[in-house]
């Protein structure tokens, strides 16, 4: 599952992101609601946490550009608890109101409530006789466990995120490795020859996109 995570107040994100990857989520960040709506752009997000107070485009205007183009759950944010801004936030379609300050465990017990309401809670993905058991952390070719590399296993598993979307170097090197990660391209290209040769034939299903990058294809 892939989530995005907006909040102009760093803190805030590296916490929430640090309980939803021990959850076993992957998690992208946005400092506001502009950068919020480019990214949501680009990928497919299962959910989305937004504060609501942001600089340069608030949630609440960004989570309604959201909705325009994607069809995404919403928790929002927010330091005001009266009524009248729940109200807003329910209109615009939102998921879940959650008042800072919170607990993040609460704040993890919600994304997953929400996430099996919206039938986005998959416990194995299946393409052909290639196995990914998110609960196990495990990937079988037919039926025959593969030993990848924690780095490896999340390579694929963002590509699988974004299925049928060409993900740049540079995205995957963000995505998968962080913002700190000092590298390049060969960086991504070593771990994409890897991981298709762990796949045997179903590496046919991470396709080369000239001028770009890679996707996954199914």
């Amino acid at each position: 599952m892939h989530i995005l995570v907006c909040d102009d107040e760093e803190l805030i994100r590296n916490v929430i992101k640090e309980y939803l990857t021990l959850d076993n989520y992957m998690v992208d960040e946005a400092s506001d609601g502009k950068e919020a709506v480019e990214k949501a752009k680009n990928v497919n997000y299962d959910l989305i946490i937004m504060d609501i107070m942001m600089p340069h485009m608030d949630g609440y205007l960004a989570c309604k550009e959201i909705k325009k183009i994607k069809n995404v759950p919403f928790i929002m944010l927010s330091a005001r608890s009266e009524e009248y801004d729940k109200l807003i936030g329910f209109d615009l379609g939102i998921d879940d109101y959650v008042t800072k300050p919170f607990s993040p465990k609460e704040l993890v017990a919600r994304v997953k409530a929400i996430l099996k309401r919206s039938n986005k809670v998959e416990d194995k993905l299946v393409f052909e006789g290639l196995e990914i058991d998110e609960l196990a952390h495990e990937v079988k070719v037919d039926n025959k466990k593969v030993n990848l590399t924690p780095k490896e296993y999340e390579l694929l598993r963002y590509l699988v995120a974004n299925k049928n979307i060409a993900l740049t170097r540079e995205q995957l090197l963000v995505n998968v490795w962080g913002y700190d990660f000092y590298g390049d391209d060969r960086t991504v290209d070593t771990h994409i020859k890897t991981l298709r040769n762990n796949l045997g034939k179903y590496r046919k299903f991470i396709v080369t996109v000239r001028a770009v990058g890679y996707k996954f294809e199914y």
